[in-house]
């Protein structure tokens, strides 16, 4: 597997970066601020429409969680954008074993409270217009394999240009109160709902 690398002055330097083109190039990026438990790992299970995305949750984690940022992508973006390793990302270089292990791995992660795991449960790229948010089954064996100490948060991304040159980016975040037994049919309806009621908040934005 491909895992993360540590160089502090390239972290830096990006952490930076990315503050600074969002700011650059969106409007405006709006959301949610929740308090969290600080004894625990946090995983954030969001939608994955764009380029964008894992730097929106990047952003929100050294402004709001401030954990040790994690996320997990295909070997192409982890080999191609060179950069991502040293930002938490990690990967499976091939399919079979490989992916087991990498869950394996992030299951780990999560039982470190410092830790943020960032997982688009989709696998891949979808349209910002589906209307709803299919889930791999590897979410619930990374889940397994760790202790289960863990805030899951949902995360609902969508973009907007309104009246601006530039677009307005909104992400809606919701702690999720996991049920003793967990399964994949139960954490995609949870996921659902909260993405549906963050799609009727967007829509009902006036500018």
């Amino acid at each position: 597997m491909y895992q993360p690398r540590k160089n502090n002055l390239i972290f830096n330097f990006f952490s930076w970066y990315i503050q600074f083109i969002i700011k650059k190039d969106f409007s405006a990026f709006n959301f949610d601020k929740l308090p969290v438990k600080q004894d625990s790992s946090i995983l954030i299970l969001a939608n994955h429409f764009s380029w964008w995305d894992g730097f929106f949750i990047f952003y929100i984690n050294k402004i709001v969680f401030k954990k040790q940022f994690h996320v997990l992508v295909n070997a192409e973006n982890y080999n191609k954008v060179g950069f991502l390793k040293y930002l938490g990302a990690f990967a499976a270089e091939n399919k079979g074993k490989d992916v087991l292990t990498v869950l394996n791995y992030a299951g780990e992660l999560l039982n470190d409270p410092n830790n943020m795991v960032l997982v688009f449960p989709q696998g891949k790229l979808y349209s910002n217009h589906v209307k709803s948010i299919s889930f791999e089954k590897g979410v619930m064996q990374m889940i397994n394999a760790s202790k289960k100490k863990i805030n899951i948060i949902f995360a609902a991304t969508f973009i907007d240009y309104f009246a601006n040159r530039k677009p307005s980016a909104y992400t809606y975040l919701q702690q999720w109160e996991d049920e003793e037994y967990v399964s994949l049919q139960l954490l995609k309806s949870a996921y659902n709902k909260h993405y549906d009621q963050s799609l009727v908040k967007q829509t009902q934005i006036i500018e």
